[in-house]
């Protein structure tokens, strides 16, 4: 069987998983099944948030690519996982397996903004709550809560450093929440706030930071947490901002 196609098959299958937001480890095992289930040996693999190498028979074959685009889609993970189940399996060639994939990597899986916008101003306003809050800081925080995310969508597409679509779409939180809290609509200013900027708050890639370090990877992990730490100090900076003038 083809060599160089195999290897292509299992880095779309990492590439995928990797921007789709999976671990690191997860995404080496899931390429190694692949290339060992198509007749490959020696398989190694070597994934990082921005890179993935690949290497079989002893470096006959090597491939390498760079990830610049991540994001979060739980449902694509599952698509290549299920992929990768077929295969191992045997009921799927490499030709039908390559064409899944790509058909994976097109689809559009996750939800319309508008559903993403409602659901997180409905987590927003249950933070909220969930933090100590009283019913008169559902709404606020619901408000809050959904315009700073449909401003840090519409900040994401504009500006590609996502650090920066954080800080203004906390910036835009915090503004909202003080406008409330001043004209009477709500109680507690840092229930609402801090409701509000839930959605934001990249608890995904915090776990996932844990989960490698714990596998022992240790440059993945080290790198996806100083990257959550970065996000959440710019989801306080557009906050503070707000309340330092």
């Amino acid at each position: 069987m083809d060599r160089e196609l195999i290897a292509n098959v299992s880095m779309m299958a990492g590439k995928i998983m990797l921007e789709s937001g999976a671990e690191t480890y997860r995404v080496e095992d899931t390429m190694n099944r692949i290339a060992s289930a198509f007749g490959l040996e020696d398989v190694h693999s070597y994934a990082t948030p921005t890179g993935i190498n690949f290497s079989a028979n002893f470096a006959e074959v090597t491939k390498f690519i760079r990830i610049q685009n991540r994001a979060t889609d739980l449902q694509k993970i599952d698509e290549v996982n299920r992929v990768s189940r077929d295969i191992t399996a045997g009921n799927l060639t490499i030709q039908e397996a390559l064409e899944s994939l790509r058909a994976v990597a097109k689809a559009k899986m996750t939800f319309p903004y508008l559903i993403q916008i409602i659901a997180a101003a409905l987590v927003s306003g249950s933070f909220s709550f969930m933090f100590g809050g009283v019913w008169p800081d559902f709404l606020p925080a619901l408000i809050s809560g959904g315009v700073g995310y449909a401003v840090m969508l519409g900040a994401a597409k504009l500006i590609e450093v996502s650090f920066i679509a954080h800080f203004i779409a906390s910036f835009f939180i915090g503004l909202f929440a003080m406008i409330f809290l001043a004209v009477g609509f709500g109680d507690n200013l840092d229930k609402v706030i801090t409701g509000a900027v839930m959605p934001l708050v990249p608890g995904l890639h915090i776990t996932n930071a844990v989960r490698d370090l714990l596998a022992g990877h240790l440059v993945a992990g080290v790198s996806k947490g100083v990257e959550s730490i970065l996000t959440a100090f710019a989801i306080g900076a557009g906050v503070a901002v707000v309340f330092a003038f």
